[in-house]
C-alpha cells in the first residue's frame, strides 16, 4: 500500500468544514465525484461501524466498503478504517478480495489556516489506484469547498 495524500484550503472555519463534510445530504454531493449516488449508513462517533456505500459498478445492487471510525476528536481529525466490502448489499470482511487491501486507512485532518481550514486527506492506497484516486480526490475536494465556502 501506499499513502495518497491531497490538501485544500477552504475559507469557512473548521466547524463549517467538518459540518458539511460530514452531514449526510452535503456528503452525498461531495462524494458524487467518487460515485454517483453514494451515501453512508451509520454514524462518525469513534468505535462506530459504518457503511459507505453506491450503486455497483454495473448500476444495479449496492457495493462499497466496510469501515469503522478509529478515531474522532472533533473539528480536528477523523480516521476511518477501512475493514472490507460490499457486494449486493452483503458485508464481506473475510474474502481475498477484502483482505487484499485492508485494513486501510483514511483520515482526515482539519487545521486553522489564514482565517479558514487547511484539509488534509491522506489514505491508504494500492499503487495502481494512486492515480486514478488523486483526480477524484481533486474534484471531490473541489466540491467539498464549493459546498463550505456558500
Amino acid at each position: 500500500m501506499e499513502k495518497l495524500r491531497r490538501n485544500i484550503f477552504i475559507n469557512a472555519p473548521r466547524e463549517r468544514v467538518w459540518d458539511v463534510m460530514l452531514a449526510d445530504d452535503t456528503y452525498r454531493d461531495w462524494t458524487s465525484a467518487f460515485s454517483p449516488g453514494s451515501y453512508y449508513k451509520g454514524d462518525w462517533s469513534e468505535g462506530s461501524k459504518i457503511l459507505f456505500l453506491g450503486p455497483g459498478p454495473d448500476g444495479s445492487g449496492e457495493g462499497g466498503m466496510v469501515s469503522r471510525i478509529r478515531e474522532n476528536r472533533l473539528h480536528e481529525f477523523i480516521s476511518v478504517e477501512h475493514l472490507g466490502i460490499v457486494q449486493d448489499g452483503v458485508e464481506d470482511t473475510e474474502s481475498a478480495a477484502a483482505k487484499a487491501w485492508s485494513p486501510a486507512f483514511e483520515n482526515y485532518t482539519f487545521a486553522d489556516s489564514g482565517g479558514g481550514t487547511e484539509l488534509t486527506i491522506e489514505m491508504d492506497i494500492q499503487a495502481e489506484q494512486k492515480e486514478h484516486f488523486d483526480k477524484l480526490w481533486a474534484d471531490a475536494l473541489s466540491r467539498l469547498k464549493t459546498l463550505a465556502e456558500r
